[in-house]
């Protein structure tokens, strides 16, 4: 898990990746996947105009993966990521097409390309008279709104998925001021080879979530939110999906409780938050700096917590009720506890040493469904 993992923080710190989800993308799934994003760019005081424009292409480009979705099993592939640099956001989405629909986007994202932005505001004025288009909606006059909103041209690349589809990767940065730039590190023309291989990366290790970045109340919610309508649409099990919902909650706070200065995680690691799923297991992992001076005692509470059974552990919790003081060490130990009580697995951690001062530190936790346990 840890080789995962690590494998995961240095293609999130080397791409700026600050969120992916990987999954159909849906009216409802969609205002949390908005509202995610907008809580990030308030909490890290991106301006005003930037947050307004980003959030215009994010809402178009969700509302039309959402629109022309192709109803089969590659809905499961759509693909949403933010990233993060000093000069703004990035928002890139990936979604599977029939290939009869390549040519004609293609051709329409070519032209809007070409036009500067006096000439797309006239060119999308011209297609709202057009009443008919109006009404319909469509990709063509999306992509125009999307341009438009954000001033100048949008990062495409369509890649062969077999003979009846094909991936289209759509991407758009915004710095603070709601100025439209190139993709980051982009030398030549824009390639979506990153984005699939971020997608088979997920997809071959069942993950859906990942998050790297700091953690506010906020955005904690929002986080919760999606993976309770994630929960909700896939049909899991009552019981699994009480149990993996109760352990993310657990261990978001775990990673709020162990966490640094923003300063030191930006060196040396920022928090990640990974769920992985498969239909009768939920696998949770966080990752998160911590200072070396606490590791020993936090080992102490993990292993305490592993070396009993589940009737040891409902005593546990009950010696740790009558004592609880509410202080950090006090509460934190709870979190541990609880999730080791409702995943009925042990917890599996790591710490890797980064320096003199701090490790990272890598906690799964495992969930399976009565069913799977029964087998």
């Amino acid at each position: 898990m840890m080789d995962l993992t690590r494998r995961l923080r240095d293609r999130l710190a080397n791409e700026h990746l600050m969120f992916a989800y990987r999954g159909e993308v849906n009216g409802e799934n969609s205002v949390m996947l908005l509202t995610l994003l907008d809580k990030e760019m308030e909490l890290s005081e991106f301006g005003t105009q930037g947050r307004k424009r980003l959030f215009m292409f994010v809402l178009e480009n969700l509302q039309n993966i959402s629109r022309h979705g192709t109803s089969t099993d590659y809905d499961n592939m759509s693909l949403v990521v933010y990233t993060k640099t000093d000069d703004g956001y990035t928002v890139t989405t990936g979604n599977a097409i029939d290939v009869k629909e390549v040519a004609e986007l293609r051709a329409n994202l070519e032209n809007i390309n070409k036009l500067d932005p006096d000439k797309i505001r006239e060119v999308y004025r011209e297609m709202l008279k057009d009443s008919d288009m109006s009404h319909k909606g469509g990709a063509g006059l999306g992509l125009m709104e999307m341009a438009r909103k954000t001033g100048n041209k949008l990062d495409f690349d369509f890649i062969p998925i077999n003979d009846g589809y094909s991936y289209f990767i759509l991407s758009k940065t915004v710095d603070a001021g709601g100025k439209g730039l190139p993709s980051p590190g982009l030398d030549s023309e824009f390639s979506g080879r990153r984005v699939m291989t971020l997608e088979h990366l997920m997809r071959t290790n069942d993950i859906y979530f990942i998050w790297a970045g700091h953690i506010t109340h906020d955005i904690n919610i929002e986080m919760l939110n999606l993976n309770e309508i994630r929960m909700h649409e896939n049909d899991i099990e009552q019981n699994l999906h009480k149990r993996a919902f109760t352990t993310l909650i657990e261990l978001l706070q775990n990673i709020a409780q162990h966490g640094t200065d923003k300063e030191a995680e930006r060196k040396y690691g920022m928090p990640v938050a990974m769920i992985r799923n498969t239909p009768d297991t939920f696998i949770i992992t966080s990752g998160n700096l911590i200072r070396n001076e606490g590791i020993e005692f936090l080992k102490q509470k993990l292993d305490m917590i592993n070396n009993h059974d589940e009737e040891g552990l409902k005593d546990l919790l009950r010696i740790a009720l009558a004592g609880q003081d509410m202080s950090e060490d006090s509460t934190g130990f709870m979190g541990l506890l609880e999730m080791a009580r409702r995943s009925g697995n042990k917890l599996m951690y790591e710490f890797e040493e980064i320096n003199e001062e701090y490790s990272y530190y890598v906690l799964t936790v495992v969930i399976r469904s009565r069913d799977h346990k029964a087998r």
